[in-house]
């Protein structure tokens, strides 16, 4: 019998193949990868019982069509970035929980805001593993580069039906993209005066640019006060860089493990997929919080993931729902042959 598989007809540019990240490896300068948007990639895997950190995809702004090439059904669920999803052409929403027949086409295509939307299956994809891990670092080699049409991608065995197909009304799925992303300052927030500090927790920052790397802000020069080289050292997450230019650089999955320049503070981990989910051109605000905050936040928000079960609604309920006046439903109901090797 032929292997589970699915079999990508098209890919456009940050379709990947990601799973909760690669660690223990950063002092042979291997970054972790793993998703943009933590929240939206284990909410897609705990909607279907798998374990959260199991391998899925990150689909960028390009969108993806895909179909099922495995002789039987599969379980998939997908959510994140507000992307519409198709099943055989018909609309099947921005987060739900489906089966896919065989031969049945999926595909995503973005929406009006967000940028990164995830995919999981059932059992999570079965792509080789490197160094521990499945996640795609697209400047590390080995293999990794974004999808494109012709790839496929190797299912579990057991990949089959999840249960009822489902929305997913989870309201994190939803954030409030115009709210203050909280941040921690240091460790090298003393490069840097109050009146500087002042000015990069009062002003408006535009996204201009970005990969999975890092995000570019323009906005007011945030000035150093000792000047912006330092002795490299390790990075993180969310780490918030000024370099000679005085624009903030805010470094993202596939952050180098070392950066030289002065680190005013980080992203709170519970903001870091708000900030991913920021399409170039769209102007963020920054709230400074302690370390205490951040970590209740995270936790809160990681807490309130693990329920994501119970926010998923039969799909006839909710698609009942939307034949309704908008004042009478929830607000959460809207609706070439290179292979993987």
């Amino acid at each position: 019998m032929e292997a589970p598989h699915l079999s990508v007809l098209s890919a456009g540019p940050g379709a990947t193949v990601q799973d909760g990240g690669r660690f223990g490896f950063r002092r042979y300068g291997v970054t972790p990868a793993g998703p943009m948007d933590w929240a939206a990639f284990r909410t897609a895997n705990l909607a279907l019982g798998n374990a959260p950190d199991a391998a899925a995809l990150e689909i960028g702004p390009g969108g993806i069509e895909l179909v099922n090439a495995s002789p039987g059904p599969i379980g998939v669920a997908f959510c994140g970035g507000g992307f519409s999803w198709f099943r055989d052409g018909q609309l099947a929403g921005a987060a739900a929980r489906l089966v896919l027949t065989p031969g049945a086409h999926l595909a995503a295509r973005p929406g009006v805001a967000g940028i990164f939307t995830y995919l999981a299956v059932v059992g999570g994809l079965r792509t080789p593993v490197e160094l521990g891990s499945r996640a795609t670092y697209t400047r590390g080699g080995l293999y990794g580069g974004m999808l494109q049409g012709g790839d496929f991608l190797p299912l579990a065995e057991d990949a089959g039906t999840p249960g009822d197909e489902a929305m997913i009304v989870a309201p994190w799925l939803r954030p409030d993209l115009d709210a203050p992303l909280r941040v921690v300052v240091g460790p090298q927030d003393d490069y840097f005066d109050a009146a500087a500090l002042d000015l990069f927790f009062s002003a408006p920052f535009k996204v201009t640019a970005g990969d999975r790397m890092a995000y570019r802000l323009d906005g007011p020069a945030i000035a150093h006060s000792r000047g912006y080289n330092i002795v490299s050292d390790g990075v993180a997450l969310g780490a918030i860089q000024i370099a000679g230019d005085k624009k903030p650089l805010v470094l993202m999955a596939d952050h180098p493990p070392t950066g030289g320049y002065p680190k005013l503070g980080h992203i709170a981990r519970a903001d870091i997929g708000r900030l991913a989910q920021l399409r170039p051109g769209r102007t963020c605000h920054f709230a400074q919080v302690s370390a205490e905050t951040a970590r209740v936040a995270l936790l809160a928000l990681e807490d309130a993931v693990v329920t994501t079960q119970s926010f998923c609604r039969p799909l006839r309920r909710v698609v009942a729902l939307a034949g309704l006046p908008p004042s009478d439903r929830s607000p959460w109901s809207a609706v070439g042959n290179h292979r993987l090797r």
